[in-house]
């Protein structure tokens, strides 16, 4: 989950984002983006489904753009 979640995120960012997997303890899966989490399994009580992975892939694309344009 962790890996094809990080690949998605670095296809939205392409050469622009760095994607980071730390290892965790008892299926801990946490998505933060420049300091704010964005998704936390530990307090959704679920692994991101795909429209989590979609509106996650929005952030990554609108914060790149806030930062080029």
């Amino acid at each position: 989950m962790a890996f094809w979640m990080g690949s998605e995120l670095y296809a939205a960012g392409k050469s622009q984002v760095a994607v980071t997997l730390t290892p965790g303890q008892s299926g801990v899966f946490k998505v933060t983006l420049n300091g704010e989490v964005v998704f936390d399994k530990g307090e959704l009580g679920r692994y991101p489904a795909l429209p989590d992975a979609k509106e996650l892939k929005t952030k990554v694309t609108n914060m790149i753009e806030a930062v080029t344009v």
